[in-house]
């Protein structure tokens, strides 16, 4: 598989037409046509379903996008980061991050460090735990923004400031909202929303203890407080969050009893050659937490 293919294939992926597509790419459309049916031969696989105004990627062709997307980005970045010299503090750095409040003083890292060294830019990517380690793992991200429990043996890291703390999200009017701190058996039967992520699951649930078989859970999210905010007002459920500045005038949050809080870890791969400006960071970081 050629390169350019794949940038090629990733164009009428992403416009889902080929005239369009080759208009952008600047080349002839019959030229595009037989460059997607070489690589369709090449892997011995359908990519497309064809119609008449429009195709369609497969599951096949949804797979490769997927990693054409990888090794393109990470052909990308490997480009610059040659581009600079040795001693050049430049050039992009990717995170990956969960919803949490650590994201604050990562932020202000980020900016205090862009204002020392205004030709580094950062590439945000907002995902579970699980997605953050498996870039970090095929090299598309540089670094990941953690929220524990996580297993972190393969990387080095830096803990950071804030602890997290575990909340109930519930509409005003709901019977559990003049308490002021939610137990275990108060959400006996409760419907409830809760993370995906298994690790958190098991940790939620170890606190439920011998009620957790009374657990009602009625639907499950990756991430995004927005979502969840909206399904609980919707009215279908109470959700399990992690702190976070809930500004809706019918909904509130009420904290654990006993509390659980998570702590929060910045990680990079272990035996990784560093760019420049990833070692930079690093350091940077490690200072200013320090100095806060």
């Amino acid at each position: 598989m050629e390169l350019r293919v794949l940038q090629y294939f990733l164009v009428v992926a992403r416009e889902e037409n080929i005239t369009k597509a080759a208009s952008l790419l600047h080349i002839t459309q019959p030229t595009l046509s037989r460059q997607l049916m070489s690589l369709e031969e090449e892997l011995g696989v359908k990519l497309f379903c064809r119609g008449k105004h429009n195709i369609v990627l497969t599951e096949d062709g949804m797979l490769l996008r997927r990693r054409a997307q990888e090794i393109v980005d990470l052909t990308e970045k490997t480009a610059k980061e040659l581009t600079h010299g040795e001693e050049a503090v430049s050039g992009e750095i990717s995170i990956g991050c969960g919803e949490t409040q650590n994201m604050k003083p990562l932020a202000e890292i980020m900016a205090s460090f862009q204002r020392k060294y205004p030709d580094v830019s950062f590439h945000i990517y907002t995902a579970i735990a699980d997605d953050v380690k498996e870039r970090l793992e095929n090299g598309t991200l540089d670094m990941g923004l953690l929220l524990e429990p996580v297993e972190i043996s393969r990387y080095h890291y830096v803990r950071m400031p804030l602890r997290e703390k575990w909340q109930v999200l519930m509409r005003r009017d709901s019977r559990l909202a003049k308490r002021e701190k939610i137990r275990p058996e108060d959400l006996a039967g409760v419907p409830l929303i809760m993370a995906r992520r298994q690790s958190v699951r098991n940790q939620l649930e170890n606190w439920f203890g011998y009620d957790r078989e009374k657990l009602c859970i009625v639907s499950t999210c990756n991430i995004s407080h927005y979502n969840q905010s909206v399904m609980v007002e919707s009215g279908i459920g109470m959700a399990l969050v992690m702190d976070f500045s809930c500004n809706q005038e019918t909904l509130c949050m009420r904290p654990f009893d006993p509390k659980i809080e998570s702590g929060c870890v910045l990680v990079w791969k272990k035996n990784l050659t560093l760019s420049p400006v990833i070692k930079r960071f690093i350091e940077y970081t490690k200072e200013y937490l320090e100095l806060t």
